[in-house]
């Protein structure tokens, strides 16, 4: 018989970790089991609450009047590293000499109403029938910039019919002439920019990746120059998550990188918003940065504009929406997302995208 332990929290629970005193906060009451097998046998429906921060191993929500135990500390976690990261920057607020703010924002000669573009994403279909298709088509409704992942020739040439002004993210994929096929067929479908995710090269055992088939490689710097002298289109370089890299695609001639770790790639990868200064700081304005992984709300917009970024791309914020309502869903969240940009903005005497002070950004926890 399983054994349940209720234990009932004050509204602010203090724990010492890594050296650091971190403030976690709980709406009680909070459950704790004994092991996570244990969550089968619990039916009972009571006033239970969710867990708001990290807790030791499994908090629980009551949702519908069932309990569900989640499991919270994943320390190696690189996504649940960011959300915290994220959640430790705070902003300031500056009222006097601020005005209504503009997010239009600026790519490669062409005039955007947000920063906020749809992420680099691939094979959606298990979230909506051509949801590739369906998300580029709200990215144009909303003047947004998309991204297109992973995806066969037929499916590109379905995303750009949109009328969507889409980046195409290829695979480093091991044979380089197919690559170069690949840069020449999104030229041809009036991408843009295209560009690589250079951090796909590998799989977890330290071996080549292999994706739906594909063999993956790592790409040299002498070769990331030859993809750039490869077409007109600018290249960008996504998954950088170091100034080294940063400097190396300045160095190769792309146009653009993004910070990223690829949604966790890799445990324990620095969040892209604690490295982004420093790899701001070494571009030195010279290309655009975007960045993504967990970002949620246009506060989270803010504070990697505040930080460094020109734009962001969003994956996991507009999944549901697209689920639901599709190009609609899609569109409208990216609009949402914007207004709480602005919002944001007019709070810190932020008038346009160029014009964000990072002091406005102040660190807590130690990081």
């Amino acid at each position: 018989m399983s054994t349940l332990f209720i234990t009932m929290f004050p509204m602010k629970f203090y724990n010492l970790q890594q050296s650091r005193l971190q403030v976690l906060r709980f709406v009680m009451p909070i459950v704790t089991i004994k092991s996570a097998e244990q969550s089968n046998n619990i039916s009972e429906d009571r006033s239970m609450c969710r867990c708001t921060g990290q807790d030791q191993g499994i908090c629980i929500s009551n949702e519908g009047g069932r309990l569900e135990f989640m499991e919270r500390s994943k320390p190696w976690d690189s996504d649940q590293i960011t959300r915290d990261y994220f959640d430790s920057l705070l902003v300031e607020m500056r009222h006097i000499d601020s005005v209504i703010p503009s997010t239009k924002f600026e790519l490669y000669g062409e005039s955007f109403d947000t920063p906020v573009m749809t992420a680099a994403l691939s094979h959606l279909n298990n979230i909506r029938e051509n949801g590739m298709v369906e998300m580029a088509r709200g990215a144009r409704m909303a003047n947004a910039v998309a991204w297109a992942g992973m995806g066969d020739e037929a499916e590109l040439e379905a995303i750009t019919a949109t009328g969507a002004r889409t980046i195409s993210i290829i695979k480093p994929y091991e044979d380089n002439d197919y690559i170069i096929k690949r840069i020449e067929h999104a030229e041809r479908c009036g991408v843009l920019a295209v560009g690589m995710d250079v951090d796909h090269a590998f799989g977890a055992d330290g071996r080549y990746d292999v994706v739906l088939g594909e063999k993956m490689k790592p790409k040299s710097l002498s070769e990331i120059k030859e993809f750039v002298k490869s077409t007109k289109l600018p290249f960008i370089i996504k998954g950088v998550l170091s100034e080294q890299d940063a400097c190396k695609a300045l160095e190769a001639g792309a146009k653009g990188i993004v910070v990223s770790h690829h949604h966790g790639i890799m445990n324990y990868a620095v969040p892209p918003l604690y490295i982004l200064p420093r790899i701001a700081k070494a571009i030195d304005h010279k290309i655009p940065i975007f960045v993504d992984c967990g970002i949620m709300s246009g506060m989270d917009v803010f504070k990697a504009l505040a930080l460094g970024a020109d734009a962001v791309s969003v994956g996991r914020a507009i999944m549901e929406p697209l689920k639901k309502n599709g190009p609609e869903g899609v569109r409208d969240q990216i609009v949402r997302m914007t207004e709480e940009l602005a919002g944001v903005m007019a709070r810190t005497c932020s008038p346009d995208l160029k014009n964000i002070d990072p002091t406005v950004i102040c660190h807590r926890n130690g990081w």
